[in-house]
């Protein structure tokens, strides 16, 4: 009999420290200071740079060496990563302040990685071949610590991995269990200047992680348990936030729903419904959490067939199909359900599909991806 995730799996917690009140911005600088980081490097989203949250920041940093790495774009670049790595050895950092979204999280980690291992970044990637071969770089070196302070829902300060565009527009993967963030500051009422919109895409994203943790082909219990968890937690939060976005506690409850699902990702690796998503940014630009929204029905429906019993847990939490509950909830908070509400032109779609075959996704879903035709189905399908 072929064993089950509770008989045989790797189980991994990272050594973070999270705190989560109002005000939690205002421990970074204490925790610099136990950390023994006196020069910084600073890497923050343009829209946090706009926000009150910026100026809280910047009181917390002040007596150190700052290093600031101006604003990180939505879809981060191998180029930016090896110019703001080169100059952080340069200046000696020795700890990366990560203060927005995913992509300032991803480029935090991808700088922690080049200090650290050297060379090109592109030689530290993840390499898949399909239909079944995955080569996953040893990164040993002692990596900077980061302190992280999420403005959206995506849950990447949590995680060991990360994703980083290269000229030709792939999404680069890396992995290194050193990567995740030492610290993570969860400040909710920081949060209430983050537009519900993006919170709320941002939340699909998590909702995936929760869903795809049940069933990918490397996991442990841990990732159901919490999965679980955080997709009653998005379920309740999000349409609450929805409907009350100055709420302070319901914010709370987002920023926690989206930390647990990162944990969940610690856990467990992500699977097609991720491997179209990255290739989506690739090619197209469009952003992480909206093109989540759009594809999770159709890569579930696409896995159904395989992973039924996880389904039903899912289902269990959300009191109905969770394949049905993944389109209306997206439909009644008012997020984008179709691709070319999201700015990807038709013309991309074969691009995309081409693209997915490469992402190392595909290694870890349940059901194999036989060709890029199968890809180009659903992405017409959610055309």
């Amino acid at each position: 009999m072929r064993a089950s995730a509770v008989e045989r799996f790797i189980q991994r917690l990272p050594a973070m420290k999270t705190i989560a009140r109002e005000g939690a911005v205002d421990a970074l600088g204490a925790e610099l200071e136990l950390l023994g980081a006196r020069r910084v490097l600073l890497l923050s989203s343009a829209s946090a740079r706009r926000s009150s949250l910026h100026a809280r920041v910047m009181r917390q940093l002040e007596g150190r060496e700052l290093l600031d790495g101006g604003d990180v774009p939505a879809h981060s670049s191998v180029a930016l990563v090896e110019r703001l790595a080169a100059q952080a050895n340069a200046h000696g950092v020795q700890a990366i302040v990560a203060v927005g979204g995913g992509s300032s999280s991803d480029t935090a980690k991808a700088v922690a990685l080049l200090m650290a291992e050297g060379g090109r970044l592109a030689d530290h990637a993840s390499r898949f071949t399909p239909p079944a071969q995955l080569h996953v770089p040893v990164l040993s070196r002692p990596k900077v610590p980061i302190v992280s302070i999420p403005c959206t829902a995506s849950g990447a300060e949590v995680t060991p991995s990360l994703g980083i565009r290269d000229a030709d527009g792939r999404k680069l993967l890396f992995t290194d269990p050193q990567l995740a963030s030492r610290v993570v500051l969860l400040d909710a009422a920081a949060n209430v200047e983050v537009p519900a919109a993006i919170m709320l895409s941002t939340g699909m994203n998590g909702i995936a992680h929760c869903i795809e943790g049940l069933y990918s082909r490397e996991r442990s219990p841990l990732a159901e348990l919490v999965g679980l968890d955080a997709l009653a937690r998005f379920a309740h939060a999000l349409p609450q936030v929805q409907a009350r976005p100055q709420d302070v506690s319901l914010r709370a409850e987002l920023l926690y729903a989206a930390h647990l699902s990162g944990l969940v990702l610690v856990n467990a690796r992500t699977a097609l419904h991720h491997a179209i998503c990255h290739a989506i940014g690739s090619v197209t630009g469009a952003a992480h959490g909206e093109a989540n929204a759009v594809m999770l029905p159709h890569a579930l429906r696409f896995n159904r067939p395989c992973v039924e019993e996880a389904l039903a847990r899912a289902s269990a939490v959300v009191g109905q199909d969770v394949i049905d509950w993944t389109e209306s909830f997206a439909a009644a908070l008012g997020v984008p359900r179709r691709l070319r509400d999201i700015g990807v032109g038709e013309d991309a779609l074969a691009a995309i599909a081409r693209k997915t075959m490469g992402e190392r996704g595909l290694y870890f879903n349940p059901r194999q991806v036989e060709n890029d035709g199968e890809i180009l189905d659903l992405l017409r399908q959610a055309y």
